[in-house]
């Protein structure tokens, strides 16, 4: 099958694009996000797609930037594509939030991605992630520790508006299609520096484990990532109903600024598992915390075992009560650390 074919049915399967779309398509001016681009260009006429280029300096790589712009003008210029180059700040951006060069400029690419598809009035928001990379992302996260949703790696479609139609193509297949079309592209130097440790699962990692343990490696991974989503998608069914059993929320919605959420003790500690680790990572995410591993355990703790009018301190602020039928959410002194219990203890709970 034709690349162009196989990019025509990710569009319209599991990337879910409708005719006449409007999509922004992040571009770079490497050879994933060029070949995304032709690509796009080459299937818009079928399916009526209002494709909007959006490329981004961020201030890191001044001398390499102006090329990697020119590129892909020029790109834009030639499919007749509106082109919108624009700035970010990445390494002030990450010292302000404490956050790691590659934290930081993912969190402001998609949202200066978002903000351009309202105001250009896009659905849907196009970006290169190839089959390689999700290999690379399945690692990376069972280094870190993910759980099954984590392992299950990156959807074709997320979020809602973010769509990955490379995400089963390699990038030998995408050099290979640049290079029969003589289409162009940079070279980001920032993809062989080391201190990166996806460069250092690319670039080590990965070819040590096809060298001495498994020559199909990548296509191990994208099986075990795509076995994975499946289940996820069952989970997540199971999930939300079970949340609709064993939550409640107190408060005005979205008048409220702080609302209290409560965890009903007997009808969770019937759930399996798998669920009860679940509802609460869900629980947490609604109320605006993190939820991580061990937080999570902690609460569940709580849940099944904690005793009576006790409390755990949470992140930012957040309080758990602990009370004889629930626990109850909530964030007393507003988003922010604070010390000292919980006023009122012991006016809850039975």
């Amino acid at each position: 099958m034709k690349l162009e074919q196989h990019i025509l049915r990710m569009l319209t399967g599991p990337c879910r694009v409708s005719e006449g779309a409007g999509i922004v398509v992040a571009v770079s001016g490497g050879p994933d996000s060029m070949a995304l681009l032709h690509l796009l260009a080459t299937v818009s006429k079928p399916l009526q797609l209002q494709l909007t280029v959006v490329w981004l300096d961020h201030k890191l790589r001044p001398l390499e930037t102006p090329q990697e712009k020119e590129t892909v003008a020029l790109a834009a210029e030639k499919l007749n594509i509106p082109f919108l180059p624009r700035q970010a700040d990445v390494a002030a951006f990450a010292q302000a939030q404490h956050f790691s060069i590659e934290h930081a400029a993912r969190e402001l690419r998609y949202a200066l991605l978002r903000e351009v598809a309202r105001d250009c009035g896009a659905e849907l928001i196009a970006v290169g992630h190839t089959a390689d990379d999700q290999a690379e992302e399945v690692l990376l996260r069972l280094l870190r520790g993910s759980g099954r949703k984590g392992l299950a790696g990156m959807n074709m479609r997320s979020g809602g508006d973010l769509i990955r139609p490379l995400l089963r193509t390699g990038k030998h297949e995408l050099l290979d299609w640049l290079a029969r079309h003589d289409i162009a592209y940079c070279f980001d130097s920032s993809n062989n520096d080391r201190k990166f440790l996806r460069n250092r699962v690319r670039h080590e990692l990965l070819p040590f484990l096809r060298e001495h343990f498994e020559p199909g490696i990548r296509n191990s991974l994208l099986k075990t990532a795509d076995s994975l989503a499946a289940d996820e998608e069952l989970l997540e069914e199971l999930t939300a109903k079970a949340a609709q059993q064993v939550l409640e929320e107190e408060g005005n919605g979205e008048a409220d600024a702080f609302p209290k959420l409560r965890l009903l003790r007997e009808p969770f500690r019937t759930l399996p598992l798998a669920l009860q680790r679940r509802v609460i990572e869900l629980l947490l995410w609604r109320i605006g915390s993190k939820a991580n591993y061990e937080q999570i355990l902690l609460v569940m703790e709580a849940a099944l075992s904690g005793r009576n009018q006790s409390e755990l301190h949470l992140s930012q602020g957040l309080r758990v009560g602990v009370f004889a039928k629930w626990l109850e959410f909530s964030y007393p002194a507003g988003r922010k650390a604070w010390r000292g219990r919980l006023l009122a203890l012991t006016q809850h709970g039975l």
